[in-house]
């Protein structure tokens, strides 16, 4: 005979663990997705409650993560939330009435040469160059400019030295202000 376990003896799971750090950054959350939102054109169909809502409806289904901490938890929801934005943004872009390319001003120094304005679509085709060449740079620059987390941040949710962030962040940063700086001329 199979002994039964008392279900609140078991550890608890990944999905409840997410769920028990989300009160936690919530409003963080929120915070960064207006943020995100304050810089796109009047009217947009997002709002900074629903991209967080439909970034966490990304993330909490993934199984097999083992939520660390809160700060890892938020920078897995940044990282939905720049999906989120992208997938918004292509089919806004697809669309045959009038969806035009959708600028984002990144804040962060990362593009300074046309006074920081990038289109997010630009910005993601430049990521993903960046990720073929160094996936960590591109990690970086994901959790900084899209995850708002400072360097010190970054290095905890990456278990990385602060040097080695502040090194990959000044090199990614540097490629990234060339790569999308070539069409500017």
């Amino acid at each position: 005979m199979r002994a039964r376990i008392d279900p609140a003896l078991e550890p608890p799971s990944e999905r409840a663990r997410a769920e028990a750090f989300l009160p936690e950054i919530y409003a963080e959350l929120r915070a960064l997705a207006a943020s995100y939102l304050a810089s796109e054109r009047p009217g947009h169909t997002l709002q900074p409650t629903a991209l967080v809502h439909e970034a966490w409806m990304r993330v909490l289904p993934q199984t097999g993560v083992a939520w660390r901490n809160p700060g890892h938890l938020r920078a897995v929801s940044a990282q939905a939330m720049r999906r989120v934005l992208v997938d918004h943004a292509r089919r806004k872009q697809a669309d045959k009435r009038g969806g035009g390319r959708e600028p984002v001003t990144l804040n962060t120094g990362l593009v300074d040469a046309r006074g920081g304005d990038v289109e997010l679509l630009d910005l993601e085709v430049a990521l993903e160059k960046l990720a073929a060449r160094s996936a960590r740079q591109a990690e970086i620059v994901e959790l900084h400019v899209f995850g708002g987390l400072t360097q010190a941040e970054v290095a905890d949710a990456l278990e990385l030295s602060l040097t080695t962030v502040e090194d990959h962040w000044r090199i990614a940063r540097a490629w990234l202000n060339r790569e999308l700086s070539e069409g500017w001329d």
